[in-house]
């Protein structure tokens, strides 16, 4: 059985709706704070969900309980609301993940796959950024999330527990929530230009992401539950290139037909310039390729937006 924790959520659901698919039985913890019921309400098979928050010990091992390999989502993200309220980043990216690491030590789990984040390498300029890199947060989310792969390695090598540590880059597909003010930024650009408001653009435009479609992250998380020597690892999940803000809004205007109004505000504290991945080493020990590529996945994406 697989627990997914944050599974009612944007990349949780669609690792709850791909291990359903293929016949496994799959339990959801989610506190539905920002995972949504609509999300998994419609899926079919072997799926029970517990409503409940990691930092919540009890439900946690209630959770935990008979799973043999975790898929660990669950937690706060955007570098913003962390820049705003660290103590609940902290506490939930950093004491929740430790929560669910030491239930599933003794609960017996196989594998622990962690969901990390490309923002702890910080702002290092050298790019596409390598897992040998050396790591340098400049936000309290990134910095949630290094301690949680710190946490996630320590137990690989202390306890009889294997784990994997996925550093994702800018994810972005159907059901990414847009109504926040912590939204990510191409479900805020999209949701623009689909009701005929400006598009706001934080700094000058030109900083540049290596965006992932949700479906390569669902691959490579399935892939790192089951390879093979990779214990204790970290892993890249990209595709390899970058896009600047300047060139999703190009794109976004030649599928709405017209030209959209830009409004620049000032560049956020803690955000990086740019970055890209590196992801030969996904690629070589857990067999990750890139099944999706950008232009694809904004097409989709958008078309979700408009369903």
């Amino acid at each position: 059985m697989y627990l997914v924790t944050g599974g009612a959520g944007f990349i949780g659901s669609h690792i709850t709706e791909a291990l359903l698919a293929r016949g496994d039985s799959v339990r959801v913890l989610d506190d539905f704070s920002n995972g949504k019921r609509s999300n998994i309400d419609g899926f079919t098979g072997d799926l029970s969900v517990v409503e409940g928050d990691i930092r919540d010990r009890s439900a946690v091992d209630a959770a935990v309980d008979g799973a043999e390999y975790v898929v660990h989502l669950a937690a706060l993200g955007s570098v913003a609301r962390s820049v705003d309220d660290p103590v609940t980043s902290n506490a939930v990216n950093v004491d929740g993940t430790l929560n669910v690491l030491d239930a599933a030590r003794k609960a017996g789990v196989r594998r622990v796959v962690y969901s990390s984040s490309s923002s702890v390498y910080g702002d290092n300029p050298a790019l596409p950024k390598q897992e040998t890199q050396a790591t340098g947060p400049i936000s309290p989310y990134a910095t949630s999330k290094l301690a949680g792969e710190n946490y996630t390695r320590v137990f690989s090598r202390v306890y009889d527990i294997e784990t994997v540590c996925l550093r994702y880059f800018n994810v972005f597909g159907p059901r990414q929530r847009p109504d926040s003010q912590y939204a990510a930024v191409i479900p805020l650009f999209m949701t623009a230009a689909r009701d005929g408001n400006p598009v706001v653009v934080y700094g000058d435009g030109e900083q540049s992401r290596d965006f992932t479609y949700v479906e390569n992250v669902v691959g490579a998380n399935l892939l790192a539950c089951s390879a093979e020597g990779v214990s204790g690892m970290v892993f890249n999940i990209a595709c390899g290139e970058r896009h600047s803000l300047l060139s999703i809004i190009a794109s976004l205007e030649q599928a709405v037909g017209h030209p959209l109004e830009r409004r620049h505000e000032a560049s956020r504290i803690g955000d990086i310039k740019h970055t890209s991945a590196d992801i030969s080493q996904a690629r070589d020990r857990l067999g990750f390729s890139v099944s999706v590529g950008f232009d694809e996945g904004l097409a989709r994406t958008w078309a979700a937006f408009n369903a």
